[in-house]
């Protein structure tokens, strides 16, 4: 398995774990946090795809900033990853954000599920 195949691999995991989470009102928070995970390692597996170095960062921008600048057309998901980004330390621990609402995730899961299946569409060789 190619390296950019290993990180959607894992980006396809993280979207069907937010899948399943969804169905729990008591895992709301665990479900949400793997949406911008699947985000985040589909957009890394385009940059390991285009063979580009691939910054240890959770930030979705900086990510989605180095895609753009290989292919213009990944910027139709700005406002998603924009989305998504809090979700990487948001609800993970105790404060303001305490557990999402259902309608919440489900946007966080479409969003994530965008942003994968146009890397997946990109890198289906």
């Amino acid at each position: 398995m190619k390296p950019f195949e290993e990180w959607l691999l894992k980006a396809a995991h993280d979207l069907k774990a937010a899948e399943l989470l969804q169905k729990d009102s008591e895992l709301l928070d665990t479900g949400i946090y793997h949406t911008q995970q699947c985000a985040e390692k589909a957009l890394k597996g385009f940059l390991a795809f285009c063979e580009q170095e691939i910054e240890k960062t959770h930030h979705l921008k900086p990510i989605l900033e180095a895609c753009i600048a290989i292919d213009k057309r990944f910027a139709v998901l700005r406002d998603d990853a924009i989305f998504l980004s809090p979700f990487a330390t948001g609800f993970r621990y105790p404060d303001d954000w305490l557990m999402p609402e259902l309608e919440d995730v489900q946007r966080a899961i479409d969003s994530a599920r965008k942003i994968f299946e146009f890397v997946e569409e990109l890198t289906n060789v």
